[in-house]
């Protein structure tokens, strides 16, 4: 029986690279690594320990992987003109964590966006689940969302700020930085204000890392951030990890969150791959960055187009990879996502902002999120998101039969198979590697 589901896991692997290779891949949270980083993930150094900081181990071996992560962390400081990196945070809830336990102690108060207005659930409070409130025991405290800027509001923060300031509640951090974040936050309006009451400012950068990086959303760390955290696997098209960027007068504290707080062994086959991911944005991150945003702005007005409710469209709905949906006269999120799920077409639902107040839950939010980060990755340009919001209008505006849309997802698929922006892409994006 144990060689049937061996051969079976197997089987799954195989089929699911098969189907994403057929797919139209649009979860915002989500890109495509190059093969060089897939080599560096199937290496030995996934077998390895290396706790502590390079030069100064707990273990020894670590000779070459020493090296490997100093030349990622120089070229993470390259990339985000940062004076001190910590590349060894598993992933961005991590390095989240990282910042709660080097800036805050437990029963401080945070502020940060809730969760139906682009939060995420690393900021949520205890009685919700979320990592900020139940793993670290900080009280959070909302920052106010214009809904129809879909972006923090300055005046309304402000005054927030004052009111837990009378109440002796003054913030010891406030987290920018969302899980919907189409536009930069107003991080130079509000910074001075919370470093005035004594706060950290800190940004999550875990979406937009990419694009920060290719110069084309925000500048964080010049705006007013003392520290930032981020994901390497989102715009920025590494393996799944973490990583926390600074200043040198908050390196020690950082350092010793991460470990022995947070880490012990922090997956070094995964720094290898973040390296490589690093070297790639240093010398296509620019024209990748650039070509994402053109993508989202493509993709969100065709689908306006066609009929959608596409949020913020006064602003051209997006300035980042992610597209936000008001899909509640076609639907709910939950079922819309399965829907498009048959046809091919990879989204996720997504709470609106209102959402809660009007008595909808996350099983069935009323909106749908779109990202172009791994579109992009693919070589699709703004021809080409076209073609997708045909695609989706025909599923969701026409009900046309999604098996029958797939046909075309999958044909329309065919063309697109190799990543691009890295140094070589002999291998398809997809391709199952069997090395047994």
């Amino acid at each position: 029986m144990s060689r049937e589901e061996y051969n079976r896991v197997f089987e799954l692997l195989q089929k699911h690279h098969q189907w994403f290779g057929e797919v139209i891949p649009l979860i915002a949270s989500e890109n495509i690594p190059s093969p060089a980083v897939r080599e560096a993930l199937i290496s030995d150094f996934g077998n390895r320990y290396a706790e502590g900081w390079p030069g100064e181990r707990v273990y020894a071996g670590c000779i070459y992987i020493d090296e490997v992560e100093n030349l990622c962390i120089r070229m993470m400081k390259k990339l985000f003109r940062a004076e001190f990196a910590d590349v060894r945070p598993i992933s961005g809830v991590v390095a989240n964590l990282v910042i709660y336990t080097a800036f805050t102690e437990p029963g401080d108060t945070m502020m940060a966006l809730s969760i139906p207005c682009g939060g995420h659930i690393t900021m949520g409070k205890k009685k919700l689940g979320g990592t900020a409130g139940a793993v670290h025991g900080l009280n959070v405290e909302y920052l106010a969302l214009d809904y129809e800027e879909m972006n923090i509001d300055v005046d309304r923060t402000k005054e927030r700020l004052k009111k837990l300031v009378n109440k002796g509640k003054t913030p010891k951090l406030v987290m920018f930085g969302a899980s919907v974040f189409p536009f930069p936050h107003p991080l130079k309006e509000l910074a001075d204000s919370f470093h005035e009451v004594g706060a950290t400012v800190g940004y999550d950068a875990a979406h937009v890392a990419g694009l920060i990086a290719g110069g084309c959303f925000q500048d964080p760390l010049r705006e007013g951030a003392d520290v930032m955290s981020l994901s390497t696997h989102k715009t920025f098209f590494g393996p799944q990890h973490g990583s926390v960027v600074s200043w040198e007068r908050y390196a020690e504290k950082i350092k010793r969150a991460t470990f022995p707080g947070m880490v012990s062994n922090h997956h070094l086959h995964a720094v290898a791959g973040v390296a490589i991911a690093c070297a790639e944005l240093l010398e296509f991150g620019k024209e990748y960055a650039t070509q994402v945003i053109r993508n989202a702005k493509a993709l969100a007005q065709a689908l306006y187009e066609q009929g959608f409710n596409v949020l913020a469209e006064h602003k051209g709905f997006t300035e980042s990879h992610v597209i936000l949906i008001d899909i509640t006269k076609q639907g709910d999120g939950g079922t819309i996502e399965k829907e498009l799920e048959r046809a091919n077409i990879i989204i996720n639902r997504n709470l609106l902002p209102w959402d809660i107040k009007e008595g909808r839950h996350f099983m069935h939010p009323g909106g749908i999120r779109l990202g172009t980060s791994e579109l992009t990755r693919l070589g699709m340009k703004e021809a080409e998101m076209v073609e997708i919001a045909e695609f989706i209008k025909r599923v969701v505006m026409d009900r046309e039969s999604p098996e029958k849309v797939k046909e075309d997802v999958v044909e329309f698929r065919k063309n697109y198979q190799k990543v691009h922006y890295c140094f070589e892409s002999v291998m398809e994006a997809y391709k199952y590697i069997k090395i047994r």
